[in-house]
């Protein structure tokens, strides 16, 4: 099954209001696992940066002054992600950004299967954190490096998060990496153990049962039995 983590970073809160966005992350998954494949881009939003936002993923005005617009790069996003699922953190958030960028170009809104992290957090762990720092607290992922959100960095740590939501890594995922434990044991004897032999169970009919099946075959007509 194949699954896209997505994140963005914007310039504020409001979809409908003229915030835009100014980051797209994207990591796929098969089978929950990454592939190592993934899409990320900055966008310049048109716009000023708030010094609210900016605080939040570090992107400038002037960093993002030369960087694609979204409808230059709508086509190759909508191309990476397809009709895949996609995981998000508090997805109604980035799918209402991502659909409304969509609809100032005209465009249809995104019709993917969508798995909100946060809600499956917070059914697991009720009156948790269900922040990305804090599941990586919880699960010991290393997110050391995320001094500013990043919405690369942010859909790579989201994908591990994910993985641990769903039940973590299968088992047969960490015997395959211990030897001790998937090498055959050519050296070991084998162990037969002592049974006491009992003899064959008689299974012939007796002469009333012989007798029954008899008169049981004489009221069906054409009988196999009694045929040749």
């Amino acid at each position: 099954m194949r699954e896209i983590v997505l994140d963005t970073e914007t310039t504020g809160i409001d979809a409908l209001n003229g915030d835009r966005v100014v980051e797209i992350g994207c990591v796929e998954l098969f089978n929950h696992v990454a592939t190592g494949n993934h899409y990320h881009t900055y966008l310049n939003p048109e716009r000023d940066m708030p010094a609210e936002a900016e605080a939040v993923h570090g992107l400038s005005a002037t960093f993002l002054a030369d960087k694609p617009l979204f409808a230059a790069v709508a086509g190759d996003f909508l191309e990476f992600i397809q009709d895949s699922q996609l995981v998000i953190h508090n997805a109604s958030f980035d799918i209402g950004f991502l659909n409304a960028e969509l609809a100032r170009l005209g465009m249809r809104k995104l019709g993917n299967p969508v798995v909100d992290t946060v809600k499956i957090a917070r059914k697991r762990f009720p009156g948790a954190p269900a922040s990305l720092d804090a599941l990586c607290r919880r699960f010991n992922i290393d997110n050391s490096n995320r001094t500013l959100h990043g919405a690369l960095l942010d859909s790579q740590l989201l994908a591990e998060v994910y993985l641990e939501l769903m039940g973590g890594r299968q088992p047969d995922l960490v015997l395959a990496n211990n030897p001790a434990l998937t090498q055959p044991m050519l050296d070991t004897p084998a162990v037969t153990a002592a049974r006491p032999v009992r003899p064959a169970r008689p299974h012939a009919p007796s002469a009333e049962e012989v007798a029954a099946h008899e008169a049981f075959v004489k009221g069906i007509k054409n009988a196999l039995w009694n045929a040749g």
